[in-house]
């Protein structure tokens, strides 16, 4: 069995597998190894329909059944811990997640935490006083435009079953409230490049408070939290107070904080600086050290 660690990456909402990309070769290139998840419903298992194809279909679109219905949040984690079974065989595992794919990775480590040597958030959602949706009635996401980002919505998601976005959409308003949300220090280029990345549908399960971070598994890993200093879609006083709550839930293993400036998708369109500091992680990354 090796000592170097395995990166275990887990994408956000309506992402994939495919947005680490970057990431994984600043990784490589820096010699570390590492292995990009696609959740239930995603990568090769989303469903992309000629509705969303060019010219478009609208009707369409907001009624053709897709595969991620369904899908639950107990699915993600039963198959990323599958994934951490196979990783933690070669080696010490590094869990990294990203937005909306903390909920999973927290899931994992609360079933699973002798897989994980140390989980990494990343502008991330690591629920612990509240369960997630309700964290959007607070304070500090009130700067998060949740209608806007509604501009692109097709279908109806009770109807549906899921969550789906038109980011193929032409729509100047929908544009540009994906930009002010996830990219807004990026060029034109790139936002258009990584919202077809993006793929349409998303399941609807983000977990009840029996998943929120728990003290006795998950609060027994090494933790890190990188914040991400331009994020509006999770925004800086979100993600500093996710911070508070898990080190006032695990006091004697805080979190160690570390920040990248950017939006929150400029670390996987510029990926060197957050490749170099998991890159510093990985040389921290001890089995015996945990408390």
């Amino acid at each position: 069995m090796s000592s170097q660690p395995t990166f275990v990456l887990v994408h956000g909402a309506f992402a994939n597998s495919f947005s680490f990309a970057p990431l994984q070769a600043e990784l490589g290139l820096l010699g570390h190894r590492s292995v990009a998840v696609d959740l239930p419903g995603h990568g090769f298992g989303a469903t992309y329909t000629r509705a969303y194809q060019a010219p478009q279909d609208p009707e369409g679109l907001a009624t053709v059944p897709g595969a991620i219905k369904g899908v639950t949040l107990a699915d993600n984690a039963a198959h990323l811990i599958g994934v951490l079974e196979r990783a933690k065989r070669n080696g010490p595992v590094i869990l990294v997640s990203h937005s909306r794919g903390g909920i999973t990775a927290t899931a994992a480590a609360n079933a699973r935490p002798d897989l994980i040597d140390r989980i990494v958030y990343v502008s991330a959602w690591c629920p612990v006083a509240l369960d997630v949706n309700d964290y959007y009635a607070e304070p500090e996401m009130a700067t998060v435009d949740v209608a806007s980002l509604g501009l692109a919505a097709a279908g109806n998601p009770a109807e549906l079953g899921l969550l789906r976005v038109n980011f193929r959409t032409a729509d100047p308003a929908a544009l540009a409230a994906f930009r002010a949300a996830f990219l807004a220090d990026g060029t034109d280029e790139e936002l258009l490049t990584f919202l077809n990345t993006f793929q349409p549908d998303e399941n609807l399960d983000v977990g009840t408070s029996a998943d929120r971070a728990q003290a006795a598994t998950w609060g027994t890993i090494p933790k890190t939290y990188v914040r991400l200093a331009d994020d509006a879609s999770m925004p800086l006083p979100l993600q500093d107070r996710l911070i508070r709550e898990g080190d006032a839930l695990t006091p004697d293993n805080p979190y160690d904080v570390r920040t990248l400036p950017g939006s929150h998708l400029k670390w996987l369109v510029d990926p060197a600086p957050a490749a170099r500091v998991l890159s510093e992680l990985a040389q921290l990354t001890d089995p015996s050290a945990r408390p």
